[in-house]
């Protein structure tokens, strides 16, 4: 099997100074991707005010010093003029995008009962409202191109939850629906949206105990998120999770469910149990919205 490449191709990866993004525009650019790497150089908790613009450059230099192509961006995604000041980064110096690699983040923890409205605003605008920006601004260039690969950064936070978390886990939750948007309204001009799950040991880590952690290198993720961001990638509207070598595919499912013509709350209760049984997992996928309906009215029809 030949070598799956980038060549021709041009990335966006936001957030590609440290840690995954740097892995990713390190993979990419290696595989013949041009790459814009954009980063703030900022601290965890994120914020104009505390940046190093120097942070993109470096990456930008280890592309070039190993042949590659590559040219750094510091503008904030937590705009909608930075959304469209890193895409248009790409457009103006290569005249195209055709992967968008959605990575930036800050973490400032809270509680529902605690968090200032500050900290939960800013890692949405970061997390989730960033993605928006960018995605909005590259999305009509990928649609009129016929050509796209939106990969976005989830994670087991939204999914699942996490404690003193609220703001990452909305953002990260948020991203799952502007991933299926992406997936649906670009289905027709092949363009791709997925998401990525990863789990490394970044400046994400700072704090936890990681003693007992297996190897969990961002370079364990960056070939997944390869594989997303390229032409031959076959799915569309999926979370894909790396997590110490591991690869899953995480999916919203439902239960088979029950039904009657007319419900009391006694009777609800009673059914309880039947429509939390697992034993058969509907799996609606990219089209879910019409398969839940659809799977809801034939049941209601047949009784």
């Amino acid at each position: 099997m030949s070598e799956m490449r980038f060549d021709g191709r041009v990335a966006v990866i936001t957030g590609s100074g440290r840690g995954l993004g740097r892995a990713y525009a390190l993979l990419l650019a290696s595989k013949g991707a041009k790459v814009v790497v954009n980063d703030l150089g900022s601290a965890m908790r994120g914020g104009d005010s505390d940046t190093d613009t120097s942070v993109a450059q470096q990456v930008v230099d280890e592309i070039k010093a190993a042949g590659g192509e590559a040219i750094a961006n510091t503008d904030s995604v937590a705009s909608p003029e930075g959304g469209q000041a890193i895409i248009g980064s790409a457009l103006d110096e290569w005249g195209q995008v055709d992967i968008l690699i959605h990575n930036a983040g800050n973490v400032r923890y809270g509680t529902i009962r605690d968090i200032s409205y500050e900290d939960f605003k800013s890692v949405v605008d970061v997390h989730l409202m960033g993605a928006f920006h960018v995605v909005k601004a590259a999305f009509p260039q990928m649609c009129d191109a016929g050509y796209g690969r939106i990969v976005l950064t989830s994670s087991i936070g939204g999914i699942y939850g996490n404690n003193r978390c609220v703001n990452y886990g909305i953002s990260k939750s948020g991203m799952i629906g502007l991933n299926n948007i992406a997936a649906l309204e670009g289905e027709e001009h092949n363009v791709k949206s997925n998401i990525i799950v990863p789990s490394a040991v970044t400046r994400m880590a700072e704090g936890l105990d990681i003693s007992q952690y297996p190897p969990m290198d961002p370079e364990l993720v960056s070939p997944v998120v390869g594989w997303l961001a390229h032409e031959k990638c076959d799915v569309t509207g999926e979370m894909i999770a790396s997590i110490a070598g591991r690869i899953s595919r995480v999916f919203i499912a439902e239960t088979k469910g029950v039904y009657q013509p007319s419900w009391t709350i006694d009777e609800v209760a009673a059914a309880s149990e039947a429509f939390h049984d697992k034993s058969e997992v509907l799996d609606f996928g990219l089209h879910g919205h019409v398969g839940h309906i659809g799977y809801s009215f034939e049941m209601a029809r047949n009784g």
